[in-house]
């Protein structure tokens, strides 16, 4: 087994009150650069993409070159982030609009090299790492909130190699590191317009991982993973890298049920159609 490989599996066995900053790290580190070098292979970089209205893949890669420093800069306790979910989108356009450049090549150098320097950063944090201001006015670990960041580089590299007709590989064993950042702010989600009044537990089992969380739904809001005992009204098991995309609203849930790469059972099947409509999109 390869040091990745077992770094990986020593995440899946954490708990929730650590992350492991070295396999985090050298995934951002090689998803960066793939990143980087599927847009500089790109012939026409401000053709639009599809999956992010509006922006094209010199926007969509500007994005999530930026990200990484402004992730530094909360775990160090600066920087801004929008107070609600809902704001999230115009405070996106807004950090597209003030791009310092739209130079791809300008770009792919930062993107390499503040990814670089917020590993070292949260590296350094050692086994104190700060909880940080995030999206939502979410209170959340500097650690395992990399875990989101590597999502912003998995499914954004998704949308531009689609885009591009290229193609871009998700390794599912990442997914548990994404989603384990996700669970952190998406509290802050929850959509209280749909599902509000129903009071409903699913658990999700990453097919082939030994992975699963469980969500716990009231009128407040959502716990994932609660500490205390509760029966579960519906199981979903998904391919990973399906249930990445899902999240983020990628993938159909109709298509991934009917090619079962998602499959559900229990006392209330029907409710894994619901889980995407429960919470605000991304």
């Amino acid at each position: 087994m390869s040091r990745l490989a077992e770094r990986r599996e020593g995440s899946r066995k954490r708990t929730r009150a650590g992350a492991d900053v070295a396999a985090l790290g050298e995934a951002l580190t090689t998803m960066a650069r793939r990143l980087t070098d599927l847009v500089l292979s790109a012939a026409d970089p401000e053709r639009p993409v599809p999956a992010t209205p509006g922006w094209s893949v010199t926007d969509v890669f500007a994005h999530v070159s930026l990200e990484p420093s402004r992730y530094r800069e909360l775990a160090l306790g600066r920087g801004s982030w929008p107070a609600r979910a809902d704001q999230l989108p115009a405070f996106n356009a807004e950090q597209i609009r003030m791009l310092p450049t739209r130079d791809i090549s300008t770009l792919a150098a930062m993107l390499v090299a503040d990814t670089d320097a917020l590993i070292a950063t949260i590296a350094g944090f050692g086994d104190n790492p700060p909880i940080m201001n995030f999206d939502g006015d979410q209170r959340v670990r500097a650690d395992i909130q990399l875990g989101t960041l590597l999502g912003e580089f998995a499914v954004h590299g998704h949308d531009i190699a689609r885009t591009l007709h290229r193609p871009w590989r998700i390794d599912p064993a990442l997914v548990p590191m994404v989603l384990d950042g996700v669970h952190q702010a998406l509290p802050a989600w929850f959509n209280r317009d749909a599902h509000s009044a129903d009071t409903a537990v699913l658990k999700l089992s990453l097919r082939g991982l030994r992975t699963c969380y469980v969500y716990a739904f009231t009128a407040e809001g959502v716990t994932i993973d609660p500490d205390t005992k509760v029966r579960v009204d519906v199981h979903i098991s998904a391919e990973p890298t399906t249930a990445l995309l899902m999240t983020y609203g990628r993938v159909n849930r109709w298509s991934a049920a009917l090619t079962g790469k998602v499959i559900a059972w229990g006392r209330r099947p029907a409710l894994a159609l619901t889980l995407p409509d429960r919470f605000l999109p991304a």
